[in-house]
């Protein structure tokens, strides 16, 4: 599971490798972009709150739960419309709370893609026969 050199994007003014735009240090970037998008997100959240809602987490870890999975985990709390999906190699849980509208499956997520139909390049395809049992 390593990155070939030549795929890491190097920095356009000295060359260097970059790195992911993670909070985990204080190098994370929070620009004009970062809260526009962000007001947009809080646009869509705010217009469904009381819709049918899929929240579909793929690959969250504990590292910022604040960020997406505890907000998700409130929001399927709150809304009983909403239903949330977690897919995590090995960390796929929710709270006892909205665990009967909850489905949290530990595994690869390409692989849970792929079972559930989605081809590797990410397109929806009709990957398995109908009838095909998994």
């Amino acid at each position: 599971m390593q990155v070939p050199a030549a795929l890491i994007p190097k920095c356009p003014d000295d060359g260097s490798e970059m790195i992911p735009n993670l909070r985990c240090d204080d190098t994370f970037v929070q620009d004009e972009g970062w809260y526009a998008a962000y007001d947009r997100y809080r646009d869509f959240v705010r217009r469904h709150e009381n819709l049918r809602v899929l929240y579909l987490e793929l690959g969250v870890g504990m590292n910022t739960p604040v960020i997406i999975k505890f907000p998700f985990w409130q929001a399927v709390d709150k809304n009983r419309k909403a239903f949330y999906v977690c897919i995590n190699r090995d960390a796929a849980c929710c709270p006892e709370a909205i665990s009967d509208r909850a489905l949290c499956i530990n595994g690869d997520i390409g692989e849970v893609l792929q079972r559930l139909g989605f081809c590797h390049d990410g397109h929806a395809l009709p990957c398995r026969t109908r009838g095909e049992s998994w």
